[in-house]
């Protein structure tokens, strides 16, 4: 995986995203992790939709189009949920509460920086 840091309308959020690459990768997302850091999120790339079956822990899960526009926002999802939006390209999964603490919104732009 790739990292990058997330910027929203020009401004750094302080949030590390690691950037799937590969299906393997898409595939295994967050499974077998304990936690996430809340300073910390996963950009499932080509990607839709999103299953917690297995999961561990809460997420917020947040979909955007090809213009890495956000397109839907849900919060705290928990266990054994399956989500779809027939208008993501990309989605980007969080600690439960972060979307909220940093203010995002449907509408926002997400840039992703490369880092390494």
């Amino acid at each position: 995986m790739k990292l990058a840091s997330l910027k929203v309308h020009g401004n750094d959020a302080g949030i590390k995203v690691s950037v799937t690459q590969t299906m393997r990768e898409r595939m295994r997302g967050l499974l077998g992790r304990e936690s996430l850091p809340p300073c910390e999120a996963l950009l499932l790339k080509r990607c839709g939709s999103v299953h917690t079956f297995g999961m561990r822990f809460h997420i917020d899960v947040l979909f955007l189009d090809r213009r890495e526009r956000v397109v839907a926002i849900h919060h705290g999802v928990g266990k054994r949920r399956v989500l779809l939006n027939l208008r993501a390209t990309h989605t980007l999964e969080m600690p439960a509460g972060a979307a909220g603490r940093h203010g995002f919104a449907v509408g926002d732009h997400f840039v992703f920086e490369a880092t390494s």
